[in-house]
Protein backbone atom coordinates (compact mmCIF):
# COMPACT_ATOMS: atom_id res chain seq x y z
CA UNK A 1 0.00 0.00 0.00
CA UNK A 2 1.23 3.49 -0.86
CA UNK A 3 0.43 6.74 0.94
CA UNK A 4 1.02 10.17 -0.60
CA UNK A 5 0.43 13.44 1.22
CA UNK A 6 0.86 17.19 0.74
CA UNK A 7 -0.43 20.51 2.05
CA UNK A 8 -2.68 22.50 -0.26
CA UNK A 9 -4.47 25.86 -0.27
CA UNK A 10 -7.05 25.20 -3.01
CA UNK A 11 -9.28 22.99 -0.86
CA UNK A 12 -12.56 23.20 -2.76
CA UNK A 13 -11.01 22.86 -6.23
CA UNK A 14 -8.92 19.85 -5.23
CA UNK A 15 -11.76 18.16 -3.38
CA UNK A 16 -14.23 18.82 -6.20
CA UNK A 17 -11.83 17.41 -8.79
CA UNK A 18 -11.27 14.21 -6.82
CA UNK A 19 -14.90 13.82 -5.79
CA UNK A 20 -16.34 14.45 -9.24
CA UNK A 21 -14.04 11.99 -11.03
CA UNK A 22 -16.56 9.37 -10.04
CA UNK A 23 -20.32 9.96 -9.91
CA UNK A 24 -21.77 9.50 -6.42
CA UNK A 25 -18.35 9.04 -4.80
CA UNK A 26 -18.60 6.72 -1.81
CA UNK A 27 -17.68 8.43 1.47
CA UNK A 28 -15.75 6.02 3.70
CA UNK A 29 -14.82 8.42 6.52
CA UNK A 30 -16.16 11.70 7.88
CA UNK A 31 -15.43 13.52 11.12
CA UNK A 32 -16.65 16.81 12.61
CA UNK A 33 -18.41 17.65 9.35
CA UNK A 34 -22.04 17.71 8.20
CA UNK A 35 -21.74 18.92 4.59
CA UNK A 36 -22.28 16.55 1.70
CA UNK A 37 -20.47 18.31 -1.16
CA UNK A 38 -17.06 19.96 -1.69
CA UNK A 39 -18.40 23.51 -1.33
CA UNK A 40 -20.11 22.92 2.00
CA UNK A 41 -17.17 21.00 3.45
CA UNK A 42 -14.72 23.70 2.32
CA UNK A 43 -16.84 26.30 4.16
CA UNK A 44 -16.78 24.16 7.30
CA UNK A 45 -13.01 23.79 7.00
CA UNK A 46 -12.72 27.57 6.62
CA UNK A 47 -14.56 28.26 9.88
CA UNK A 48 -11.74 26.50 11.73
CA UNK A 49 -8.98 27.73 9.41
CA UNK A 50 -9.95 31.32 10.23
CA UNK A 51 -8.51 30.68 13.71
CA UNK A 52 -5.05 30.71 12.13
CA UNK A 53 -4.30 33.53 9.69
CA UNK A 54 -0.61 32.71 9.15
CA UNK A 55 -1.03 29.22 7.65
CA UNK A 56 -1.75 29.48 3.93
CA UNK A 57 -1.68 25.83 2.87
CA UNK A 58 -4.20 24.86 5.47
CA UNK A 59 -5.62 21.59 4.13
CA UNK A 60 -3.88 18.21 4.08
CA UNK A 61 -4.53 16.09 1.01
CA UNK A 62 -3.73 12.36 0.98
CA UNK A 63 -4.13 9.52 -1.49
CA UNK A 64 -4.04 6.02 0.03
CA UNK A 65 -3.52 3.28 -2.56
CA UNK A 66 -3.72 -0.44 -1.73
CA UNK A 67 -2.21 -2.77 -4.31
CA UNK A 68 -4.45 -3.70 -7.24
CA UNK A 69 -4.85 -7.24 -5.87
CA UNK A 70 -5.77 -6.02 -2.38
CA UNK A 71 -8.06 -3.32 -3.77
CA UNK A 72 -10.24 -5.84 -5.58
CA UNK A 73 -11.03 -7.60 -2.29
CA UNK A 74 -11.65 -4.57 -0.06
CA UNK A 75 -15.20 -3.80 1.06
CA UNK A 76 -16.44 -0.38 2.24
CA UNK A 77 -15.93 -1.58 5.81
CA UNK A 78 -12.33 -2.49 5.02
CA UNK A 79 -11.69 0.89 3.41
CA UNK A 80 -13.06 2.63 6.50
CA UNK A 81 -10.65 0.64 8.65
CA UNK A 82 -7.74 1.61 6.41
CA UNK A 83 -8.62 5.29 6.53
CA UNK A 84 -9.16 5.29 10.28
CA UNK A 85 -5.85 3.50 10.97
CA UNK A 86 -3.99 5.81 8.58
CA UNK A 87 -5.36 8.87 10.39
CA UNK A 88 -4.29 7.39 13.74
CA UNK A 89 -0.78 6.76 12.42
CA UNK A 90 -0.62 10.34 11.14
CA UNK A 91 -1.84 11.61 14.56
CA UNK A 92 -4.71 13.51 12.91
CA UNK A 93 -7.61 11.96 14.84
CA UNK A 94 -9.19 15.11 16.34
CA UNK A 95 -9.58 17.17 13.18
CA UNK A 96 -12.19 17.73 10.53
CA UNK A 97 -11.71 15.12 7.84
CA UNK A 98 -13.47 13.41 4.96
CA UNK A 99 -12.46 10.51 2.74
CA UNK A 100 -14.06 8.93 -0.30
CA UNK A 101 -13.11 5.99 -2.45
CA UNK A 102 -12.53 5.77 -6.20
CA UNK A 103 -13.29 2.52 -7.96
CA UNK A 104 -13.67 3.92 -11.47
CA UNK A 105 -10.24 2.57 -12.42
CA UNK A 106 -8.61 -0.82 -11.91
CA UNK A 107 -6.70 0.64 -8.99
CA UNK A 108 -8.99 1.30 -6.00
CA UNK A 109 -7.73 4.26 -3.97
CA UNK A 110 -8.87 6.62 -1.21
CA UNK A 111 -8.84 10.41 -1.29
CA UNK A 112 -8.54 11.87 2.20
CA UNK A 113 -8.79 15.55 3.13
CA UNK A 114 -7.96 16.71 6.64
CA UNK A 115 -8.10 20.22 8.08
CA UNK A 116 -4.51 21.16 8.87
CA UNK A 117 -5.78 23.54 11.55
CA UNK A 118 -7.07 21.92 14.73
CA UNK A 119 -9.96 23.14 16.89
CA UNK A 120 -7.53 25.33 18.88
CA UNK A 121 -6.13 27.05 15.79
CA UNK A 122 -2.82 25.17 15.72
CA UNK A 123 -1.42 24.06 12.38
CA UNK A 124 -0.19 20.51 11.86
CA UNK A 125 3.57 20.30 11.19
CA UNK A 126 3.82 19.19 7.56
CA UNK A 127 7.60 18.76 7.44
CA UNK A 128 8.49 15.70 5.33
CA UNK A 129 4.80 14.93 4.98
CA UNK A 130 5.43 12.77 1.93
CA UNK A 131 7.75 10.42 3.83
CA UNK A 132 5.57 10.51 6.96
CA UNK A 133 2.46 9.55 4.98
CA UNK A 134 4.30 6.70 3.27
CA UNK A 135 5.42 5.42 6.67
CA UNK A 136 1.85 5.67 7.98
CA UNK A 137 0.60 3.67 4.99
CA UNK A 138 3.26 1.02 5.60
CA UNK A 139 2.30 0.59 9.26
CA UNK A 140 -1.40 0.60 8.37
CA UNK A 141 -0.86 -2.16 5.80
CA UNK A 142 1.09 -4.27 8.29
CA UNK A 143 -1.55 -3.89 10.99
CA UNK A 144 -4.42 -4.78 8.66
CA UNK A 145 -2.64 -7.62 6.88
CA UNK A 146 -2.32 -5.83 3.54
CA UNK A 147 0.57 -5.83 1.08
CA UNK A 148 3.28 -3.29 1.92
CA UNK A 149 5.52 -1.42 -0.51
CA UNK A 150 8.51 -3.46 0.66
CA UNK A 151 6.69 -6.70 -0.18
CA UNK A 152 5.74 -5.40 -3.63
CA UNK A 153 9.34 -4.33 -4.29
CA UNK A 154 10.64 -7.75 -3.22
CA UNK A 155 8.13 -9.59 -5.39
CA UNK A 156 8.90 -7.35 -8.37
CA UNK A 157 12.63 -7.89 -7.91
CA UNK A 158 12.17 -11.66 -7.69
CA UNK A 159 9.88 -11.70 -10.73
CA UNK A 160 12.33 -9.51 -12.66
CA UNK A 161 15.19 -11.89 -11.91
CA UNK A 162 13.13 -14.86 -13.10
CA UNK A 163 12.46 -13.08 -16.39
CA UNK A 164 16.14 -12.18 -16.85
CA UNK A 165 17.10 -15.81 -16.23
CA UNK A 166 14.62 -16.93 -18.88
CA UNK A 167 15.94 -14.40 -21.43
CA UNK A 168 19.49 -15.67 -20.79
CA UNK A 169 18.35 -19.27 -21.26
CA UNK A 170 16.75 -18.43 -24.61
CA UNK A 171 19.85 -16.47 -25.62
CA UNK A 172 22.01 -19.55 -24.91
CA UNK A 173 19.65 -21.71 -26.98
CA UNK A 174 19.88 -19.28 -29.89
CA UNK A 175 23.69 -19.02 -29.77
CA UNK A 176 24.48 -22.68 -29.14
CA UNK A 177 21.88 -24.43 -31.29
CA UNK A 178 20.88 -22.00 -34.04
CA UNK A 179 24.48 -20.71 -34.28
CA UNK A 180 23.66 -17.33 -35.90
CA UNK A 181 26.51 -15.98 -38.07
CA UNK A 182 25.42 -12.34 -37.90
CA UNK A 183 23.24 -9.97 -35.90
CA UNK A 184 20.26 -10.28 -38.20
CA UNK A 185 20.15 -14.05 -37.79
CA UNK A 186 20.64 -13.67 -34.03
CA UNK A 187 17.69 -11.27 -33.66
CA UNK A 188 15.54 -13.53 -35.88
CA UNK A 189 16.52 -16.54 -33.80
CA UNK A 190 15.70 -14.76 -30.55
CA UNK A 191 12.35 -13.67 -31.96
CA UNK A 192 11.56 -17.29 -32.85
CA UNK A 193 12.29 -18.06 -29.20
CA UNK A 194 9.87 -15.36 -28.03
CA UNK A 195 12.35 -12.56 -27.26
CA UNK A 196 12.42 -9.27 -29.21
CA UNK A 197 15.89 -7.74 -29.56
CA UNK A 198 16.22 -4.08 -30.52
CA UNK A 199 19.53 -2.30 -31.16
CA UNK A 200 20.41 0.82 -29.17
CA UNK A 201 22.09 3.51 -31.26
CA UNK A 202 23.70 6.61 -29.71
CA UNK A 203 23.51 10.20 -30.98
CA UNK A 204 26.49 9.59 -33.23
CA UNK A 205 24.65 6.76 -34.93
CA UNK A 206 26.90 4.09 -33.42
CA UNK A 207 25.68 0.79 -32.06
CA UNK A 208 25.86 0.91 -28.24
CA UNK A 209 24.02 -2.24 -27.22
CA UNK A 210 20.70 -4.06 -27.28
CA UNK A 211 17.38 -4.01 -25.44
CA UNK A 212 15.59 -7.30 -24.83
CA UNK A 213 11.78 -7.41 -24.60
CA UNK A 214 10.11 -10.42 -22.99
CA UNK A 215 6.90 -11.02 -21.02
CA UNK A 216 6.02 -7.32 -20.95
CA UNK A 217 9.39 -6.22 -19.57
CA UNK A 218 12.46 -4.62 -21.12
CA UNK A 219 16.11 -4.97 -20.10
CA UNK A 220 19.39 -3.86 -21.58
CA UNK A 221 21.72 -6.74 -22.37
CA UNK A 222 24.16 -6.20 -19.51
CA UNK A 223 21.23 -6.10 -17.07
CA UNK A 224 20.11 -9.54 -18.22
CA UNK A 225 23.61 -11.04 -17.82
CA UNK A 226 27.14 -9.67 -18.06
CA UNK A 227 27.76 -11.91 -21.08
CA UNK A 228 24.87 -10.29 -22.95
CA UNK A 229 26.44 -6.86 -23.14
CA UNK A 230 27.23 -5.73 -26.68
CA UNK A 231 30.90 -6.79 -26.59
CA UNK A 232 30.27 -10.31 -25.29
CA UNK A 233 27.26 -10.76 -27.56
CA UNK A 234 29.15 -9.82 -30.72
CA UNK A 235 32.04 -12.08 -29.69
CA UNK A 236 29.63 -14.99 -29.33
CA UNK A 237 28.23 -14.37 -32.81
CA UNK A 238 31.74 -13.93 -34.25
CA UNK A 239 32.64 -17.43 -33.05
CA UNK A 240 29.91 -18.81 -35.33
CA UNK A 241 31.06 -16.76 -38.30
CA UNK A 242 33.78 -18.85 -39.97
CA UNK A 243 33.56 -17.43 -43.49
CA UNK A 244 34.09 -13.69 -42.99
CA UNK A 245 34.85 -10.95 -40.49
CA UNK A 246 31.87 -9.71 -38.50
CA UNK A 247 33.26 -6.16 -38.52
CA UNK A 248 34.15 -4.44 -41.78
CA UNK A 249 37.44 -2.51 -42.26
CA UNK A 250 35.43 0.71 -41.85
CA UNK A 251 34.25 -0.35 -38.37
CA UNK A 252 30.68 -1.13 -39.38
CA UNK A 253 28.56 -4.16 -38.72
CA UNK A 254 25.65 -5.50 -40.77
CA UNK A 255 22.22 -5.32 -39.14
CA UNK A 256 18.97 -5.84 -41.08
CA UNK A 257 20.67 -5.14 -44.44
CA UNK A 258 22.16 -1.91 -43.09
CA UNK A 259 25.72 -1.09 -42.09
CA UNK A 260 25.75 0.31 -38.55
CA UNK A 261 28.93 1.97 -37.19
CA UNK A 262 30.34 0.64 -33.94
CA UNK A 263 32.74 2.35 -31.48
CA UNK A 264 36.41 1.98 -32.41
CA UNK A 265 37.28 0.29 -29.10
CA UNK A 266 34.60 -2.35 -29.68
CA UNK A 267 35.75 -2.87 -33.27
CA UNK A 268 39.34 -3.39 -32.07
CA UNK A 269 38.22 -5.93 -29.47
CA UNK A 270 36.27 -7.92 -32.06
CA UNK A 271 39.14 -7.78 -34.57
CA UNK A 272 41.54 -9.12 -31.97
CA UNK A 273 39.06 -11.88 -31.15
CA UNK A 274 38.81 -12.77 -34.84
CA UNK A 275 42.60 -12.89 -35.22
CA UNK A 276 42.91 -15.21 -32.24
CA UNK A 277 40.28 -17.54 -33.68
CA UNK A 278 42.00 -17.62 -37.09
CA UNK A 279 45.37 -18.31 -35.44
CA UNK A 280 43.90 -21.15 -33.42
CA UNK A 281 42.23 -22.66 -36.46
CA UNK A 282 45.44 -22.42 -38.45
CA UNK A 283 47.37 -24.08 -35.64
CA UNK A 284 44.86 -26.90 -35.44
CA UNK A 285 45.09 -27.36 -39.21
CA UNK A 286 48.88 -27.67 -39.08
Amino acid sequence: MIGKGKSISHTQASMAYGWNQEKDAEVVYIKLLVGDNPKEITQEFKLIQDLNHTCKRNTLSFVISPTITDGKKLSVKDLKKITNEFIIQMKLENRQAIAFVHRNKAHTHIHLYVNRIDLKGKAFNDSFIGKVSQRAAHVTAEKLGLTTVAQVQFENKWHSQEIRNEIKRRHDLTINYQKPEDLTKYTEGMRSNGVVVNPVVNKSGQLQGFHFFFNGQQFKGSAVHRKMGVSYLLKSIALNNKSQDLVSPSNTIKLFDKLVPIPQKLALTLSQQNLREKSMNKGIGI
